[in-house]
Protein backbone atom coordinates (compact mmCIF):
# COMPACT_ATOMS: atom_id res chain seq x y z
CA UNK A 1 0.00 0.00 0.00
CA UNK A 2 1.25 3.38 -1.15
CA UNK A 3 -0.99 6.04 -0.44
CA UNK A 4 0.16 9.84 -0.25
CA UNK A 5 -1.72 12.00 1.58
CA UNK A 6 -3.34 15.74 0.48
CA UNK A 7 -3.86 18.48 3.12
CA UNK A 8 -5.97 21.17 2.40
CA UNK A 9 -5.29 24.95 2.14
CA UNK A 10 -8.50 26.56 1.81
CA UNK A 11 -7.99 30.48 1.27
CA UNK A 12 -11.46 31.32 1.38
CA UNK A 13 -14.17 33.05 3.49
CA UNK A 14 -16.82 30.72 2.90
CA UNK A 15 -15.74 27.18 2.64
CA UNK A 16 -17.99 24.49 4.20
CA UNK A 17 -15.44 23.28 6.24
CA UNK A 18 -12.71 25.78 7.78
CA UNK A 19 -14.03 29.10 5.54
CA UNK A 20 -11.94 31.88 6.73
CA UNK A 21 -9.68 30.26 8.72
CA UNK A 22 -6.86 30.85 6.54
CA UNK A 23 -8.10 33.72 4.20
CA UNK A 24 -5.33 35.93 5.24
CA UNK A 25 -1.99 34.82 3.40
CA UNK A 26 -0.26 34.60 6.27
CA UNK A 27 -2.56 32.51 7.82
CA UNK A 28 -2.69 30.27 5.14
CA UNK A 29 1.04 29.97 4.74
CA UNK A 30 1.12 29.11 8.35
CA UNK A 31 -1.02 25.91 7.30
CA UNK A 32 0.49 24.88 4.91
CA UNK A 33 4.09 24.96 7.28
CA UNK A 34 2.02 23.19 10.17
CA UNK A 35 0.49 20.77 7.79
CA UNK A 36 4.06 19.81 6.22
CA UNK A 37 5.29 19.05 9.64
CA UNK A 38 2.01 16.94 10.51
CA UNK A 39 2.82 15.08 7.50
CA UNK A 40 1.13 16.13 4.27
CA UNK A 41 2.65 14.69 1.56
CA UNK A 42 0.92 16.93 -1.14
CA UNK A 43 -0.76 20.41 -0.02
CA UNK A 44 -3.78 21.34 -1.99
CA UNK A 45 -4.56 25.53 -2.00
CA UNK A 46 -7.99 26.60 -3.48
CA UNK A 47 -8.84 29.96 -3.73
CA UNK A 48 -12.43 29.47 -4.57
CA UNK A 49 -15.49 27.35 -2.82
CA UNK A 50 -17.09 24.75 -4.12
CA UNK A 51 -20.06 24.14 -1.39
CA UNK A 52 -23.56 24.10 -2.74
CA UNK A 53 -24.85 27.65 -3.26
CA UNK A 54 -21.08 29.35 -2.88
CA UNK A 55 -20.63 32.33 -5.71
CA UNK A 56 -18.24 31.65 -8.48
CA UNK A 57 -15.15 33.68 -8.62
CA UNK A 58 -13.46 35.09 -11.56
CA UNK A 59 -10.33 34.15 -12.41
CA UNK A 60 -8.99 37.74 -10.96
CA UNK A 61 -10.78 37.27 -7.82
CA UNK A 62 -9.23 33.51 -7.46
CA UNK A 63 -5.63 34.37 -8.34
CA UNK A 64 -5.75 37.77 -5.82
CA UNK A 65 -6.22 35.41 -2.87
CA UNK A 66 -3.90 32.77 -4.10
CA UNK A 67 -1.09 34.70 -5.28
CA UNK A 68 0.10 35.98 -2.34
CA UNK A 69 0.45 33.08 -0.49
CA UNK A 70 2.12 31.49 -3.66
CA UNK A 71 5.08 33.94 -3.18
CA UNK A 72 4.90 34.22 0.27
CA UNK A 73 5.65 30.52 0.11
CA UNK A 74 9.46 30.11 1.07
CA UNK A 75 11.78 27.65 -1.93
CA UNK A 76 12.16 25.23 1.10
CA UNK A 77 8.70 24.80 1.60
CA UNK A 78 7.71 25.27 -2.12
CA UNK A 79 10.38 22.29 -2.61
CA UNK A 80 9.58 19.82 0.43
CA UNK A 81 6.47 19.10 -0.82
CA UNK A 82 4.74 19.45 -4.44
CA UNK A 83 1.70 22.25 -4.36
CA UNK A 84 -1.60 21.37 -6.07
CA UNK A 85 -3.84 24.51 -6.84
CA UNK A 86 -7.29 23.77 -6.97
CA UNK A 87 -9.13 25.76 -9.88
CA UNK A 88 -10.93 25.19 -13.26
CA UNK A 89 -9.63 28.36 -14.32
CA UNK A 90 -6.67 27.94 -17.06
CA UNK A 91 -5.68 31.48 -16.20
CA UNK A 92 -5.29 30.73 -13.02
CA UNK A 93 -3.68 27.04 -13.44
CA UNK A 94 -0.61 28.92 -15.73
CA UNK A 95 0.01 31.67 -13.50
CA UNK A 96 0.20 28.58 -10.51
CA UNK A 97 2.31 26.50 -12.73
CA UNK A 98 5.04 29.60 -13.22
CA UNK A 99 5.27 29.89 -9.43
CA UNK A 100 6.31 26.59 -8.89
CA UNK A 101 3.02 24.55 -8.66
CA UNK A 102 2.97 20.96 -9.76
CA UNK A 103 0.21 19.48 -9.74
CA UNK A 104 -3.40 21.19 -10.94
CA UNK A 105 -6.64 20.00 -9.08
CA UNK A 106 -9.54 20.65 -12.01
CA UNK A 107 -13.23 20.11 -10.02
CA UNK A 108 -15.25 20.31 -13.00
CA UNK A 109 -15.17 18.79 -16.62
CA UNK A 110 -15.59 21.91 -18.77
CA UNK A 111 -12.02 23.01 -18.60
CA UNK A 112 -10.16 19.72 -18.18
CA UNK A 113 -9.09 19.11 -21.60
CA UNK A 114 -7.06 22.77 -21.20
CA UNK A 115 -5.51 22.12 -18.36
CA UNK A 116 -4.23 19.23 -19.73
CA UNK A 117 -2.63 21.15 -22.19
CA UNK A 118 -1.23 23.84 -19.85
CA UNK A 119 0.19 20.25 -18.12
CA UNK A 120 1.76 19.03 -21.21
CA UNK A 121 4.03 22.26 -21.35
CA UNK A 122 5.00 22.56 -17.60
CA UNK A 123 5.51 18.95 -16.48
CA UNK A 124 2.59 19.20 -14.30
CA UNK A 125 0.43 16.46 -12.70
CA UNK A 126 -3.39 16.64 -13.36
CA UNK A 127 -6.69 15.66 -11.31
CA UNK A 128 -9.68 15.76 -12.82
CA UNK A 129 -13.17 14.63 -12.49
CA UNK A 130 -14.07 10.67 -13.16
CA UNK A 131 -16.59 8.09 -13.04
CA UNK A 132 -17.33 4.65 -14.38
CA UNK A 133 -20.63 5.42 -15.30
CA UNK A 134 -22.73 8.46 -15.53
CA UNK A 135 -21.70 11.78 -15.72
CA UNK A 136 -18.82 14.10 -14.08
CA UNK A 137 -19.69 18.15 -12.61
CA UNK A 138 -19.48 21.30 -14.99
CA UNK A 139 -19.86 24.17 -13.91
CA UNK A 140 -23.49 24.22 -14.89
CA UNK A 141 -24.69 20.47 -15.50
CA UNK A 142 -22.55 17.63 -16.12
CA UNK A 143 -21.15 15.95 -18.89
CA UNK A 144 -19.70 12.14 -19.73
CA UNK A 145 -16.45 11.69 -18.40
CA UNK A 146 -13.67 12.83 -20.05
CA UNK A 147 -10.69 11.40 -19.67
CA UNK A 148 -10.33 10.34 -23.12
CA UNK A 149 -9.99 14.09 -24.65
CA UNK A 150 -7.51 14.65 -21.60
CA UNK A 151 -5.13 11.22 -22.54
CA UNK A 152 -4.96 13.14 -25.82
CA UNK A 153 -2.58 15.74 -24.22
CA UNK A 154 -1.02 14.15 -21.51
CA UNK A 155 -0.34 10.25 -20.59
CA UNK A 156 -2.00 8.75 -17.98
CA UNK A 157 1.07 8.53 -15.22
CA UNK A 158 0.73 12.20 -14.88
CA UNK A 159 -3.20 12.30 -14.75
CA UNK A 160 -5.24 11.57 -11.41
CA UNK A 161 -8.94 10.53 -11.14
CA UNK A 162 -11.45 11.61 -8.56
CA UNK A 163 -14.59 10.05 -8.33
CA UNK A 164 -15.52 13.43 -7.24
CA UNK A 165 -17.27 12.61 -3.74
CA UNK A 166 -20.22 14.79 -2.62
CA UNK A 167 -20.95 16.37 -6.24
CA UNK A 168 -24.02 16.72 -7.33
CA UNK A 169 -25.05 13.32 -5.58
CA UNK A 170 -26.96 11.85 -3.36
CA UNK A 171 -25.36 10.28 -0.01
CA UNK A 172 -26.32 6.43 -1.84
CA UNK A 173 -24.49 7.74 -4.53
CA UNK A 174 -21.59 8.77 -2.34
CA UNK A 175 -21.59 5.51 -0.98
CA UNK A 176 -21.17 3.92 -4.49
CA UNK A 177 -18.78 6.24 -5.96
CA UNK A 178 -16.48 5.12 -2.79
CA UNK A 179 -16.82 1.60 -3.72
CA UNK A 180 -15.89 2.35 -7.43
CA UNK A 181 -12.52 3.56 -6.01
CA UNK A 182 -10.58 -0.51 -6.28
CA UNK A 183 -12.22 -0.20 -10.38
CA UNK A 184 -10.76 3.18 -11.22
CA UNK A 185 -7.34 1.97 -9.83
CA UNK A 186 -7.36 -0.32 -12.43
CA UNK A 187 -7.29 2.52 -14.67
CA UNK A 188 -5.12 4.94 -13.39
CA UNK A 189 -4.13 7.14 -9.86
CA UNK A 190 -6.97 7.80 -7.60
CA UNK A 191 -7.64 10.60 -5.44
CA UNK A 192 -10.31 10.25 -2.80
CA UNK A 193 -11.76 13.50 -1.37
CA UNK A 194 -14.49 12.84 1.27
CA UNK A 195 -13.22 14.41 4.21
CA UNK A 196 -15.95 15.81 6.24
CA UNK A 197 -18.67 15.35 3.92
CA UNK A 198 -22.40 13.92 4.59
CA UNK A 199 -21.19 10.38 3.29
CA UNK A 200 -19.10 10.25 6.69
CA UNK A 201 -22.19 11.00 8.90
CA UNK A 202 -24.38 9.07 6.51
CA UNK A 203 -21.41 5.82 7.14
CA UNK A 204 -21.15 6.59 11.04
CA UNK A 205 -24.69 8.28 11.82
CA UNK A 206 -23.48 10.70 14.19
CA UNK A 207 -24.98 14.17 13.37
CA UNK A 208 -22.83 16.41 15.12
CA UNK A 209 -20.80 18.21 13.47
CA UNK A 210 -16.34 17.96 14.60
CA UNK A 211 -17.32 14.74 15.97
CA UNK A 212 -16.73 12.42 12.66
CA UNK A 213 -12.73 12.34 12.92
CA UNK A 214 -13.38 8.41 13.37
CA UNK A 215 -15.20 8.54 10.16
CA UNK A 216 -12.69 10.60 8.05
CA UNK A 217 -10.18 8.47 8.90
CA UNK A 218 -11.83 4.44 8.18
CA UNK A 219 -12.96 6.31 4.65
CA UNK A 220 -9.39 7.25 4.23
CA UNK A 221 -7.60 3.59 5.41
CA UNK A 222 -10.07 1.88 3.22
CA UNK A 223 -9.11 3.77 0.31
CA UNK A 224 -5.86 3.56 0.35
CA UNK A 225 -6.38 -0.44 1.16
CA UNK A 226 -8.38 -0.58 -2.09
CA UNK A 227 -6.08 1.21 -4.26
CA UNK A 228 -6.30 5.03 -3.61
CA UNK A 229 -3.25 6.96 -4.48
CA UNK A 230 -3.81 10.07 -2.26
CA UNK A 231 -6.26 10.55 0.07
CA UNK A 232 -7.19 14.94 -0.02
CA UNK A 233 -8.15 15.34 4.39
CA UNK A 234 -7.86 17.99 6.53
CA UNK A 235 -7.01 16.23 9.91
CA UNK A 236 -3.92 15.41 8.05
CA UNK A 237 -1.97 14.18 11.22
CA UNK A 238 -4.10 11.82 12.17
CA UNK A 239 -4.89 10.37 8.73
CA UNK A 240 -0.59 10.35 8.14
CA UNK A 241 -0.66 8.22 11.71
CA UNK A 242 -3.50 5.49 10.69
CA UNK A 243 -2.40 4.60 7.18
CA UNK A 244 1.36 4.59 8.76
CA UNK A 245 0.44 2.03 11.22
CA UNK A 246 -1.36 0.28 8.48
CA UNK A 247 1.43 0.68 5.98
CA UNK A 248 3.61 -1.10 8.88
CA UNK A 249 1.74 -3.78 10.30
CA UNK A 250 0.96 -4.78 6.32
Amino acid sequence: MSCKVMGIVNVTPDSFSDGGQFYKPEEAIRRVKNLIADGAEIIDLGGESTRPGSVPLTWEEEWSRLEPVLRGLSPEMMGSVPLSVDTYHPETAERSVDLGVQIINCVYADPAVAMARICAKSGAELIIPHRLSGSVPTISGSVPNVLDGVLGQIGIEKVYLDPMIGFGTSREEDIELLGSVPELAKLGKVLVGASRKRIVKKLTGEKMTGKNLGGNLGIAVWSAMKGASVVRVHDVKETFQALKVVETLG
